[in-house]
């Protein structure tokens, strides 16, 4: 099932949104790119026991529904985490991977220097994503997730929308350079928190600073 659209959004103040990254996936490991989500890309070993102890983390948190990104590493992980809970599940496009163009399966360290030094409007190559539209993307992601009806909605896509997310909850705008979120780990927001993410996002996105 595939997200519906959605616009701006009054957060409820009994909803909760639990972010996590997928576990440590075969690309991870070894530090390429991937967002071409026909390239199926599954988890380590190590990703697995990972995927096995954000389940034992959340056992006791009364999940309502587990949203993913298209990407094989982001639904192996619910699967391996959700073993048994039987929790209804949504797929949102709009918390894929970056599209990085000519960086696919290059080296992640690549595609950072050259974001490091590219206008946030800059594609990278063929069938790329600029960053730009990436932020705009993510925005939209959370503006979905909010006008759900469950209270407590887990989460499980990749590092760049968790880091916008955390940094935007902080007060900063997207950076040239993202932090990278834990693998596997449970990152709480409330919908006020989410929402104010996006505000936050949405208005960088429409007057971008690098």
């Amino acid at each position: 099932m595939h997200s519906p659209l959605a616009g701006p959004t009054c957060p409820r103040s009994t909803q909760n949104i639990i972010l996590a990254r997928h576990g440590e996936s075969e690309y991870s490991a070894r530090g390429l790119c991937n967002g071409d989500v026909t390239i199926p890309v599954a988890l380590t070993e190590r990703g697995r026991d990972e995927a096995r102890r954000l389940g034992a983390a959340l056992r006791d948190t009364p999940l309502e529904l587990c949203v993913t990104s298209e990407f094989l590493r982001a639904r192996e992980t619910a699967d391996i985490a959700l073993t048994g809970r039987g929790l209804p599940r949504l797929v949102v496009p709009e918390l894929n991977d970056p599209l990085v163009g000519r960086y696919e399966g290059a080296g992640i360290e690549d595609y950072r220097a050259w974001a490091a030094s590219s206008h946030s409007a800059a594609l990278p190559g063929p069938g790329g994503e600029s960053r730009l539209s990436i932020v705009g993307r993510y925005a939209r992601a959370f503006r979905i997730l909010l006008a759900r009806p469950e209270a407590v909605i887990l989460v499980v896509c990749h590092s760049l929308p968790i880091a916008y997310a955390m940094e935007a909850r902080a007060g900063r705008t997207p950076a040239v350079r993202a932090p990278m979120a834990e693998h596997a780990t449970a990152y709480p927001f409330t919908a006020e928190e989410l929402a104010a993410a996006a505000d936050l996002l949405e208005t960088w996105a429409a007057h971008p600073t690098w």
